[in-house]
């Protein structure tokens, strides 16, 4: 383990000391269990956009070979 020294303010430091008590924890360990959190939503955020990322485009498969045009891909026909 690692000591790492921070400053808040005074309103800021007691808001700590109140959310941590709240759950019988010291300030160390509330901070340490919200900073592992953020980490692993980091990380996992991370690992999802690598799997994306590596998804290779497809070709796209018209109907009959024909490729639709501007007109008939915003036709809202429906809303006329």
């Amino acid at each position: 383990m690692r000591n790492v020294t921070i400053t808040l303010t005074e309103e800021l430091a007691l808001w700590l000391r109140v959310r941590a008590a709240e759950q019988d924890r010291s300030v160390s360990s509330w901070l340490a269990t919200l900073i592992e959190g953020m980490k692993l939503q980091e990380d996992d955020y991370r690992s999802a956009m690598e799997r994306t990322l590596a998804i290779k485009p497809r070709q796209a498969e018209w109907i009959e070979g024909h490729r639709p045009t501007r007109d008939e891909l915003h036709d809202r026909g429906g809303l006329r």
